[in-house]
């Protein structure tokens, strides 16, 4: 294990020589607000020998009375150590190796101390880091000292570290006092941080939002003019990024914070046309969405990313169908069908949207059309459909957002269907979540019993 410490001229700026270290009667965090299985997994690698600490996010906040969703450790045990201590551990990841100690559902993850990326000839091999021609990190299994970890981190903010053997804080870069004062700083030179992962720029915005913190000068300077290396991220990691954004009732928000940023356009670049004119109604109906899903999650309702994905891709989907339709003459259904197919495959090169949701999302825009045609029986079909809530609702934000020319019809529809629904059971929002989150179901002979001729007698 690595323990080297740069000299004090090399630590960056607002790194501190020596941490602040803040006594348990000096800050507001108690061990009633950590979980019992975070507790467990800190008090065996500190009765085992080795230092124990949370750190980050859920550090930051429990100062700012935030509940954190998740409780991470970090330690100077190997992985291969913190393995050695719990059966019910497993070994993730590549580029930096991590212990993920599994009880049930809840996982507990436990980075060993970060170092810098410095390495002699002499050292092993797995200990390395690797950098691509735009500095960004595509293996940093480098371990080091504490000291070291909290110089590796992103924001000041995340800096924070809680010893659980005295209960107090290591405050390695001033981040009580930005937290205090609100604002989001870097640790070291932001546009080499944003080079080796561009994905901070996304946790920057993120943090404000969430926080309701500002970033400083030097944390947003650089972000326009490297908003494009987010094209150098896996599409897989793009899409729980986007998540974290978009679902967790704070969409509008990042919304607004990464078009100035030039940031969601590079997570979907299908919508860059639609941002330049605010009054018209596809940039309405994008912000009409995040505003839709924020109020579902103030209200402890059910959301899913197949509607989000739908609803953001709505216009997308209209031009490519009126274009088929001008080339090939097609009818709508199979005009929406080819470019459903097209949009979908462009979205998933950046933001790799996994089935389960965008076959929903498919539904969703099939069922518009099945909606205006409706009459008799079929009426009765659709209200039992599993995707009609989602529909239903999609109807209304269309109908909300559509031009002026568009709005009566839409309206008058959205009327018709909730004049239908009275007196008919709905496939409840919970039941449509649970549907999105199955894997789908394959058609067809694959997969299936063959059925056999019945035999023919003779």
């Amino acid at each position: 294990m690595l323990n080297r410490q740069p000299a004090a001229a090399e630590l960056p700026a607002n790194i501190l020589s020596e941490p602040v270290i803040i006594p348990r009667d000096s800050h507001p965090i108690s061990r009633k607000q950590i979980p019992e299985h975070a507790l467990k997994v800190l008090y065996r690698l500190h009765n085992s020998g080795y230092d124990a600490y949370l750190v980050g996010g859920c550090v930051r906040d429990m100062l700012l009375d935030i509940e954190p969703k998740d409780f991470d450790v970090a330690t100077n045990a190997s992985p291969e150590q913190v393995r050695g201590l719990f059966r019910n551990c497993r070994l993730v990841g590549r580029r930096f190796r991590l212990a993920h100690v599994v009880f049930g559902r809840e996982v507990i993850e436990v980075a060993t101390f970060r170092g810098h990326h410095e390495v002699s000839a002499d050292e092993q091999t797995d200990k390395v880091s690797r950098q691509d021609k735009e500095g960004m990190l595509t293996r940093d299994n480098v371990y080091g000292s504490i000291e070291e970890d909290a110089q590796r981190r992103d924001f000041t903010i995340n800096a924070l570290y809680y010893n659980i053997a005295d209960f107090s804080i290591y405050d390695f870069a001033n981040g009580m006092q930005d937290i205090e004062a609100g604002v989001i700083r870097m640790i070291g030179d932001a546009e080499t941080r944003y080079r080796e992962d561009p994905v901070r720029m996304l946790r920057a915005v993120r943090f404000a939002t969430k926080l309701n913190m500002r970033l400083d000068k030097s944390v947003s300077g650089p972000v326009k003019e490297l908003a494009s290396l987010l094209q150098n991220i896996p599409a897989a990691r793009l899409f729980e990024e986007s998540l974290k954004l978009f679902a967790a009732g704070k969409g509008v928000a990042n919304f607004e914070m990464l078009s100035e940023y030039n940031l969601f356009q590079q997570l979907f670049p299908q919508l860059k046309s639609y941002l330049k004119a605010p009054d018209e109604a596809p940039y309405q109906m994008i912000r009409q969405t995040f505003a839709d899903t924020d109020l579902r999650i103030r209200n402890d309702q059910r959301i899913t990313p197949a509607y989000l994905f739908a609803a953001l891709l709505w216009w997308p989907l209209q031009a490519r169908m009126e274009q088929l339709k001008l080339e090939g003459g097609l009818s709508d259904m199979d005009a929406m069908n080819l470019a459903a197919a097209d949009v979908l495959g462009k979205q998933v090169q950046s933001i790799a949207v996994p089935k389960r949701f965008t076959i929903p999302a498919r539904e969703i825009w099939q069922m518009q059309q099945r909606m205006e045609r409706a009459k008799g029986k079929r009426v009765q079909t659709l209200l039992t459909h599993p995707r009609f809530r989602a529909a239903y609702d999609f109807l209304l934000l269309r109908a909300k957002t559509a031009t002026p020319s568009e709005r009566p019809h839409l309206e008058k529809q959205a009327d018709y269907w909730t004049r239908q629904q009275r007196g008919v059971e709905i496939p409840s929002a919970a039941d449509q979540a649970r549907s999105d989150e199955a894997p789908a179901k394959r058609r067809g002979r694959r997969g299936g019993r063959r059925r056999r001729k019945p035999q023919q007698s003779e």
